[in-house]
């Protein structure tokens, strides 16, 4: 019993997403100059494989750093109640920052950051994020760049876990409710 039998189907294959990140980063090139030299907050762990293969087609300078935070536990469903459990290195006073997430789903999450955020007075604060989930949405994100807009089902792979589990498979997968449930 492999991983990808727990994965009721392939929603979004290894190169859909390989060619729409290499998309998404010529929006992101066309949205900054290098004057700018944007900080991309990557909100571990889910988006780091996204983060590392966006940043290798970035053509402006940009620097790299990481947030934490836990709203799920071992759960399929968010809490809502978030909490940091990484914060930046930087101070990001003046700077352009570019959030970079996995999914946004219910968007409590990417609230919470996002105020928490402003309140250190970057120059801006976008978001970037591989997958949205409107269905979902209890609080209205503005969303900058957008992967893939997805149904509401439980998705894996690509940096995306079931406890602790399926991030390493290549593409974003359907989970079998069997094994959540």
């Amino acid at each position: 019993m492999g991983l990808r039998d727990d994965v009721a189907k392939v929603l979004i294959p290894e190169d859909a997403l390989q060619a729409r990140i290499v998309e998404l980063a010529g929006e992101i090139n066309a949205a900054y100059t290098d004057e700018d030299r944007p900080l991309l907050v990557c909100v571990l762990k889910g988006a780091f494989m996204f983060l590392a293969d966006l940043t290798r087609h970035l053509e402006i300078r940009h620097e790299i750093d990481f947030m934490e935070t836990s709203s799920y536990g071992a759960g399929t469903v968010s809490s809502g109640v978030v909490r940091i459990l990484l914060d930046l290195e930087r101070n990001i006073e003046g700077r352009h920052v570019l959030i970079v997430e996995d999914i946004i789903d219910t968007g409590r999450t990417l609230d919470y950051i996002t105020r928490n955020l402003r309140t250190r007075n970057p120059a801006s604060l976008r978001i970037c994020t591989l997958l949205s989930k409107p269905a979902r949405r209890v609080i209205d994100i503005p969303i900058d760049f957008v992967g893939f807009e997805i149904p509401d089902e439980f998705v894996v792979g690509y940096g995306l876990d079931y406890a602790e589990i399926y991030r390493n498979l290549p593409f974003i997968g359907v989970l079998e409710e069997e094994v959540y449930r």
